[in-house]
């Protein structure tokens, strides 16, 4: 019997490993992928359980990250399942590779271990990585756990391949605090993952033939058929925002764990102040909140699980009749000197009725820093302060105070 094959127990695996093992479930057809910190033992896992015949997948060794996703474009327009991983200059590398997959609406589901990009250099946690390619036409799901990461993995490939939907999706995690942190976790039976996805085998997908040769992305279209591609995109993504609703409730219900689908509101039903976490820093963030509940104060948080495309709507209603919010960020927008989170829910405060909440930003956790409790605490007890009417920074670089 094999040492690897633990479909349907309980094991404690880092984050790469149960990435791997959700990948495992989802039987892709075609695995192209180029190692590099922190994703470097996904892709080994997967080695080990094809060489132990448990995966049953091409596997392909690109000479480099650009190479990997160049590879999936094939595959996947041949009509096969796909898998790659990547982080940091990984990412930048396989830009090229990464466009033509949105453009194209094909399905691929890509694991981005999160860590800083160049310069200086920066192997450890961070969002900078993915968040930089935020408006590149992906679907981005963002995880806090180990367990997490396998799920979103499984619910990733239900969403992409969905005919309604097709779009490729990025499952984050970030490096080290995730990619290499050992957590207890649940891996679902191979039935029940099959049966879980068996809705996409009757989905109708355009595939490529040798039958029927075509070509895609080597001509420039006429300005109108251009329009109507985005605007084809735009509308899909837009579905994508209700679908994942729907699968991440469906998936409670066949395997008893949910994450509220595009975000996770803890606590925040009657809150005065909340804050807003993206990543792994959610699960400190929440004993946090437990700890000032205790203490009398009506605090609660926002988790954003699905960055791309924007959860406007589930975050409209959350911050309804809030005092204050304060957002924690892992990455830098550096022309507006803030976090990537902070400028999204700057803009979407304009669609709610005054009085508007105060909007606070700290940017922590940069280079693979902890994001500790105590920071937790100290941005809550400045979004108090600013609730309270008393003078508060609009961004705070946390970790040079």
């Amino acid at each position: 019997m094999s040492t690897i094959d633990v479909r349907g127990q309980i094991r404690v695996l880092d984050g790469n490993r149960a990435g791997a093992y959700g990948v495992l479930l989802c039987r892709p057809d075609v695995i192209a992928s180029y190692p590099i910190t922190p994703q470097t033992p996904l892709l080994e896992t997967l080695y080990k359980l094809e060489a132990e015949s448990l995966l049953d997948a091409e596997m392909i060794e690109p000479e480099g990250e650009n190479s990997a996703m160049g590879i999936l474009l094939g595959a996947c327009a041949a009509g096969g399942r796909t898998f790659t991983a990547t982080s940091s200059q990984g990412l930048s590398f396989m830009n090229d590779a990464y466009l033509l997959a949105a453009g194209n609406r094909f399905p691929i589901v890509m694991a981005i271990g999160m860590r800083e990009q160049v310069s200086p250099h920066g192997v450890i946690a961070g969002q900078q990585d993915a968040v930089l390619v935020k408006d590149h036409g992906w679907i981005q799901i963002y995880t806090e756990s180990c367990q997490e990461i396998l799920d979103s993995i499984i619910m990733a490939y239900r969403l992409a391949e969905d005919s309604e939907i097709l779009l490729p999706v990025n499952v984050c995690y970030e490096g080290f605090y995730l990619s290499h942190h050992s957590q207890r976790v649940e891996i679902p039976r191979q039935e029940e993952v099959d049966a879980f996805l068996a809705p996409l085998k009757t989905m109708e997908r355009l595939k490529w033939t040798l039958d029927d040769p075509m070509v895609f992305s080597s001509y420039t279209v006429p300005p109108e058929l251009f329009t109507e591609y985005r605007y084809k995109a735009c509308a899909a993504h837009q579905r994508a925002k209700g679908k994942f609703d729907e699968i991440d409730s469906e998936f409670g219900k066949q395997f008893g764990r949910s994450y509220g689908g595009q975000i996770e509101e803890y606590k925040a039903e009657d809150a005065e102040v909340v804050i807003v976490t993206m990543g792994s820093a959610t699960g400190t963030a929440k004993v946090v909140v437990d700890k000032k509940r205790e203490q009398g104060l009506k605090v609660g948080l926002i988790k954003v699980r699905m960055f791309r495309p924007s959860p406007r709507e589930r975050l409209i209603q959350a911050l309804k009749g809030k005092k204050a919010i304060g957002v924690i960020d892992r990455s830098v927008c550096y022309a507006w000197n803030c976090g990537h989170n902070y400028v999204e829910l700057k803009t979407l405060l304009s669609d709610l009725q005054p009085p508007l909440p105060l909007l606070l930003d700290f940017i922590a956790g940069l280079g693979g820093a902890d994001i500790t409790a105590h920071h937790v605490e100290r941005v809550i007890d400045r979004t108090f302060a600013a609730a309270r009417g008393e003078e508060q920074k609009t961004v705070t670089w946390l970790s040079l105070e």
